[in-house]
This record gives structure tokens, C-alpha cells and sequence, in this order.
């Protein structure tokens, strides 16, 4: 079976999509299909690309121009019109991107059935940023292109709503991300991580891995950790995550307000061994979101072993038993926060309880298994069709 991924960028700053489009087509390989991925990029940028060393030789990388406020890319145009019919089927991850939304546009016409993962996109506060260019977009490409899919891949069980609230589509199904098990097979040291922030260590880290975005609740997370850090002045906060839309200062700001401010690191990206590094340095992971598709992140943390305080907006209900899910709200994140770090048994028994089950259900394996069931299922009907 050959399967094309589309998306629209793998520049790291565009945060987990990328890494989750790279990890899907890697499991893949290793379950005998034969994947494509397909990108943008903007050339001389210098922005930095996620892994996808591991299946160089299956991504397409073409340059795309911007003009104002619209993309596009006539060699991806060209190089899908006639290389598309090469493959039995189309995944595309996320809406709103020039790849998506062509490639979907491509498929109808060449009568090859295709897949959309929405990645959280039309999620509640998703959809309200920037909400007029959404909605036009919306009305007028992605509404036509989700109609027409063979399946929409919702990846959180939430997000199942939020598909069919916009959308009114009989084929939703849900099939969430995965975390790589490899990575978390073997033990993590710290060691390198305070190498490189030296005035963390002997601290008790607060870690935050995710971009510096609106979305990700940094507003809420600087008042709840002023409080936990007067209860516990031992304490200190790591945000890892890359800055793609230029909010750092705006981020720095809530902590500089909150008081909190020398407490805190912000660390840009952290990667590969140094991202493993700052996971067995922490003490607890927080993502504090408004809003997510569903975070390969806040899996990472729970497989590393941590307590982790997740907000609904994380749309991770499953997780209700082995994490500190709270409202979407300051003084909920700081109890919860509060609650971790005075009672430190039973958050390492919670992290361990975490750990289990991330690994019991959510590895890429078993993702790429699903999904491989997904297109067998789409590409029978599809055969049916042209028997009938």
C-alpha cells in the first residue's frame, strides 16, 4: 500500500504536527507500507526542520512563496499533478495549509480517496484565532475538502465533536497520536541537561514543553506558579518550546507581572537527547493549554514517568485517572500544582501509573496499526465503487 502525507510545513516551530506526521509514516515503514510526506518550506529561512532523517528518502520538500497573507507553491502543484495516481491514497495532516488543502484538491480530481487529520484546527479556540480569515477559508476550501474525504482522523475523543459540530460527516473516526517507545525504553540522565543550565540544578523543575503560543495557557501557568513557588521557594520552571510567532516577550511578560520571574528559564527548543535529559531532570510536567489537538507532549511527559497537570483543554479525558486534570482556570492549575509538590508519593505513583499507560496504549506502533486498518477499510469501499 502506498500512502502520500501532506502537510503543510516541518519547520520545528510549528510544534507537534510536524513530529507527529514524521513519527506516523515512520511506524508505517515498519508495518511494510510504503509512505510519502510531502512539505513546504521557505528556502534561505534558516528555520530549523524536525528529525526526518529516519525516512529521508520518502519526504518532498518544495519551496513555497508567501504573498501577504497567501501561500502557495507551484512545484508541489506540479510534482502532485503528476506523481499523485502513484499512490493509493492521500493523509493529510491539518487544515489551512497550501499542501492540504491542493493535495485534496488533486486527489477528487484523480479519483484517489484521501484522509484528514484536523490536528485540533477546528477545535473552539482554535477556530477563533484569527476568526474571519478562518471562517472564509473554512467556507471556502476546508468545508469542501472534509466533505469529500474518505474519513476524518480525530485524535482525541473530544475532538470527535468538534469535527462533527462543523462538519457533518459520517465517517469520524478516532484515532489518537503516539510517543516513539523506544525513547522511553532506556533511562534518562539529567546530567546534560544541567550542564547546559547549570543554575537548575538542585532545584525542583517544573517543566513546560510546548511552543510559546496564546493557545498554551503561559498566562495561566505564571500566577499559578507564583503561588506554587511562594508555598514551595525551592521550586523552578523550565519552558521549553520554540517561539514561531514571536510571543516570547509577551510570554516573559505574565512572569515578570506575576513575580515570579527570576524562577524562571525559558530554554527555546529542546531536541533528542536533551529533550530526554530535561524530562529525567524534572520533577513535574504542567501543560496548562486552552487548547490542543492532542499533545504528543503531554504523552511524552507521562511515559517519562512524571506527574503531570494537564487542563481540559488538553482533551485528554482518558487520562483523568493517571494525571491532575483541571479546569482551564488560574486557581485550579495552582491547587493542582500545590497538590503534586506537597504530597510526593502519590504524584510519583500517579506519574508511575501514568507511564504504564501511555505505554500500554499509545506508541506509534499501535497507532500505525489502527491507521492501517483505517485505509484498508477506505480503500475496500473505494474498490467496491468501482465494481458497482
Amino acid at each position: 500500500m502506498r500512502v502520500l502525507h501532506a502537510i503543510g510545513g516541518l519547520e520545528q516551530r510549528t510544534g507537534g504536527t510536524a513530529r507527529i506526521a514524521v513519527n506516523l509514516c515512520e511506524a508505517l515503514v515498519r508495518q511494510g507500507i510504503e509512505p510519502s510526506l510531502i512539505a513546504t518550506v521557505i528556502e534561505r529561512s534558516g528555520a530549523e526542520l524536525v528529525d526526518f532523517s529516519t525516512i529521508a528518502n520518502r519526504v518532498h520538500l518544495f519551496e513555497r512563496k508567501n504573498i501577504e497573507r497567501f501561500t502557495f507553491s507551484l512545484p508541489l502543484r506540479r510534482w502532485l499533478t503528476q506523481n499523485i495516481r502513484n499512490y493509493d491514497l492521500v493523509h493529510i495532516h491539518g487544515l489551512f495549509s497550501y499542501s492540504g488543502y491542493t493535495s485534496a484538491a488533486i486527489a477528487r480530481q484523480a479519483s484517489i480517496p484521501y484522509v484528514i487529520a484536523p490536528h485540533g484546527m477546528l477545535e473552539p479556540w482554535a477556530f477563533a484565532h484569527k476568526p474571519r480569515r478562518k471562517a472564509l477559508g473554512f467556507r471556502l476550501v476546508e468545508q469542501k475538502n472534509l466533505t469529500h474525504a474518505a474519513a476524518i482522523n480525530a485524535t482525541s475523543s473530544p475532538e470527535v465533536q468538534s469535527i462533527a459540530a462543523r462538519c457533518s460527516h459520517d465517517r469520524i473516526r478516532f484515532i489518537p497520536n503516539g510517543i516513539s517507545s523506544s525513547m522511553f525504553e532506556q533511562c534518562f540522565e539529567p546530567e546534560q541537561f544541567y550542564k547546559q543550565f547549570p543554575h537548575t540544578q538542585g532545584k525542583e523543575l517544573l517543566l513546560f514543553l510546548g511552543r510559546i503560543d496564546p493557545k498554551k495557557g503561559l498566562d495561566l501557568l505564571a500566577p499559578a506558579f507564583a503561588q506554587l513557588n511562594h508555598s514551595f521557594p525551592n521550586t523552578h520552571l523550565v519552558v521549553a518550546g520554540p517561539d514561531g510567532i514571536g510571543f516570547l516577550n509577551k510570554a516573559k511578560q505574565f512572569f515578570i507581572d506575576a513575580g515570579c520571574f527570576e524562577q524562571v528559564t525559558f530554554t527555546g527548543n529542546l531536541s533528542g537527547s536533551l529533550k530526554q535529559s530535561a524530562l529525567a531532570a524534572a520533577t513535574a510536567y504542567i501543560a496548562p493549554s486552552y487548547s490542543e489537538g492532542f499533545s504528543v507532549s503531554v504523552l511524552e511527559g507521562m511515559a517519562a514517568g512524571l506527574p503531570c497537570i494537564i487542563t481540559t483543554g488538553c482533551n485528554f479525558p482518558e487520562a483523568s485517572n493517571v494525571a491532575y486534570v483541571t479546569d482551564i482556570d488560574v486557581n485550579a492549575v495552582a491547587n493542582a500544582l500545590i497538590d503534586c509538590f506537597s504530597d510526593r508519593l502519590a504524584a510519583k505513583t500517579l506519574g508511575q501509573r501514568a507511564r504504564q499507560f501511555i505505554l500500554d496504549r499509545y506508541t506509534w506502533d499501535q497507532v500505525a496499526a489502527q491507521m492501517i486498518e483505517l485505509y484498508q477499510e477506505i480503500l475496500s469501499r473505494s474498490s467496491l465503487r468501482v465494481l458497482v
